[in-house]
């Protein structure tokens, strides 16, 4: 009997160990990223809240372009590649630097102040992903344990930005390689998450969190309108990909000078916000996502406007994320959209604010878990359906160059054997 107990201690004791790793890996991971992301939440705050009360910082601009290309190429990373960067290094490619940490963090927060077009969540996956990876050096972690402290900061400090730390665990693990689970990084990727989402907000900031409105009696015709609207979402997606690569790469095709080619994007966001007037489309524009899910937008193409707005300022070489730009445009359009298709106009905005961000980012389960941490359970199979159409729809396209798709989103068709 003893032999027994004994044998059975020791076939758990290699579990057992692991768990006790990862509970203090994840857990100061997690610490770092709160506190990295309550910092980065409250400046990103604090710049818009300043740009607000003093529009004319709008005019500055360009001098915070030759800031950012200033201090990445004193850090020695004017070639980084931002969240492909993080993404591939999950792989076990090149590892990001700790010093990448504070350059994004300063150039979001200059392109927040000064009225360019970005977001904080992929400024968030490069920042939680380099302080994890810095923590994976100073502890000499092998390559599997780095790829997944990697993994734990990047839903670290998504999940303290947005306050959705359930999106966060399985955004981490299924944008690298969509298709394909390592479910060994569930548990610290978790625990991070929960983690880093409990000090923003014992800090006093608040999650994203939105209401509802005009949910549809479940039934065929409700979930035709449903999915007409996400297969439409899922083009947009895919207009806004390739909108975003191509700006990019015409930037660096005619202005090679970093300099030069932040000055120009500066001076087209300026000319195109004085144009259109309202300065709506400058920042990450999170008041007119609550407008969008309540209902109302300003004009129907203001998804449109968005696009361009964020495709010149990230572009350039600003410094930011996509995602609450896609969160925007999806909001707009499908406020604008769904009353076509019988919708209510803000049921509309929800749809098609999902299908888009899953059109984007190739991940339906982080996508369906983020319309449920947003919006709550009630709408969940239409949630569902509009993230599995827009997925299925949007193809190869992604705004992240390195996310490696598994296996084909094809490979459901009839005329295979």
């Amino acid at each position: 009997m003893a032999e027994k107990l004994k044998a059975r201690l020791e076939a758990i004791l290699p579990t057992l160990r692991t768990l006790g790793q990862w509970l203090v890996l994840s857990g100061l991971a997690g610490a770092a990223c709160g506190l990295a992301g309550a910092a980065f939440t409250w400046c990103v705050a604090q710049a818009t809240a300043l740009r607000g009360t003093h529009p004319w910082l709008l005019f500055c601009m360009p001098l915070a372009g030759l800031i950012i290309v200033f201090s990445y190429r004193a850090a020695g990373m004017e070639n980084d590649s931002g969240t492909n960067q993080i993404i591939a290094s999950v792989r076990g490619g090149e590892r990001p630097p700790v010093r990448l940490a504070p350059l994004i963090f300063l150039g979001s927060v200059l392109t927040h102040l000064t009225g360019g077009s970005a977001g904080r969540e992929g400024a968030a996956l490069q920042i939680g992903g380099s302080i994890s990876a810095g923590i994976g050096r100073l502890l000499r972690l092998g390559e599997r344990n780095t790829n997944t402290i990697i993994q734990c900061g990047m839903a670290g400090l998504f999940s303290a930005l947005f306050g959705t730390p359930l999106t966060a665990t399985v955004f981490a693990m299924e944008v690298v390689n969509v298709g394909h689970f390592r479910y060994a990084a569930l548990f610290p990727c978790l625990l991070s998450a929960l983690v880093a989402n409990a000090i923003p907000r014992s800090l006093g900031l608040p999650a994203e969190a939105y209401h509802l409105g005009g949910l549809p009696q479940l039934g065929p015709v409700s979930l035709l309108q449903c999915g007409a609207l996400a297969v439409l979402a899922a083009l947009v997606s895919i207009a806004f990909c390739v909108l975003m690569h191509e700006a990019g790469h015409l930037y660096k095709k005619y202005i090679p000078n970093q300099y030069l080619r932040s000055l120009v994007g500066a001076a087209l966001v300026i000319l195109l916000t004085v144009l259109e007037g309202s300065g709506d489309y400058n920042g990450a524009g999170g008041h007119i996502i609550e407008l969008a899910v309540e209902g109302q937008v300003r004009v129907p193409w203001a998804f449109l406007l968005k696009m361009i707005f964020t495709a010149l300022t990230l572009g350039a070489g600003f410094r930011g994320g996509e995602i609450v730009p896609t969160l925007f445009i999806g909001s707009t359009f499908g406020c604008a959209v769904g009353p076509l298709f019988g919708l209510d106009p803000a049921f509309g905005a929800a749809i098609s604010m999902i299908a888009l961000f899953c059109g984007v980012v190739n991940c339906p389960l982080a996508s369906i878990f983020l319309a449920i941490e947003l919006f709550g359970g009630e709408g969940l199979l239409f949630f569902a359906l509009a993230c599995a159409l827009s997925f299925l729809v949007s193809g190869r396209y992604s705004l992240y160059s390195s996310q490696r798709l598994v296996y084909s989103k094809l490979e459901a068709r009839l005329d295979q054997p």
